[in-house]
């Protein structure tokens, strides 16, 4: 992956993968691998990193790099990797009832990453991008969450939304103040 001051896959549509791009989409990968089991359960869904980690995928690797490598993760997780939250893994995760976060986070990257690539360093304008990219995943996750447990929406959103808000805002914020200076940081590094 060539590190410009463009997340990486502004520009290259038509390009093959190079060996640095496969390595940044493994490490990034790896990371997710390691991060989102490392959850708290509180409920029907638990708490874990999974969309920190994503946020800051978008600003170091790109949009498309980012959604190629949580594909990735889901296939490992859906072959019975222990990378699920809880170090869980398989189908029925994928189905049961936090399949529809895991589903929406796939959203989440392409919608904010929407907003981050065309920003040009507006710190508003990626917010604005995670914010309606995590409530497209509370949507897709909150529908699935009521139709998988059975319960009613309002009982989805309190098991499934509200708990979560406080912790999704400071990891947003982190990604908001952090992601284009860790890329920075990469891009002077590679220098």
């Amino acid at each position: 992956m060539t590190l410009t001051n463009e997340p990486a896959s502004v520009g290259r549509q038509n390009q093959k993968f190079t060996t640095r791009d496969m390595a940044m989409i493994g490490l990034i990968t790896a990371v997710t691998c390691v991060l989102a089991p490392m959850a708290i359960p509180i409920g029907p869904v638990p708490i874990s990193l999974t969309n920190l980690v994503l946020y800051f995928s978008i600003y170091l690797i790109g949009t498309k790099f980012a959604l190629v490598s949580y594909v990735i993760y889901l296939l490992l997780g859906l072959v019975g990797l222990p990378v699920f939250s809880g170090f869980t893994g398989g189908p029925a995760k994928l189905a049961g009832p936090t399949g529809g976060y895991l589903i929406g986070f796939l959203l989440m990257i392409w919608i904010a990453g929407v907003f981050i690539t065309r920003s040009n360093g507006k710190k508003w304008i990626d917010l604005t991008g995670m914010i309606i990219g995590t409530a497209a995943v509370y949507a897709v996750g909150t529908i699935w969450l009521s139709m998988q447990s059975g319960i009613g929406m309002r009982a989805a959103l309190f098991a499934g939304v509200i708990p979560f808000l406080p912790g999704d805002a400071i990891k947003i914020l982190l990604a908001l103040f952090q992601g284009r200076k860790i890329r920075s940081l990469l891009l002077r590094i590679r220098k």
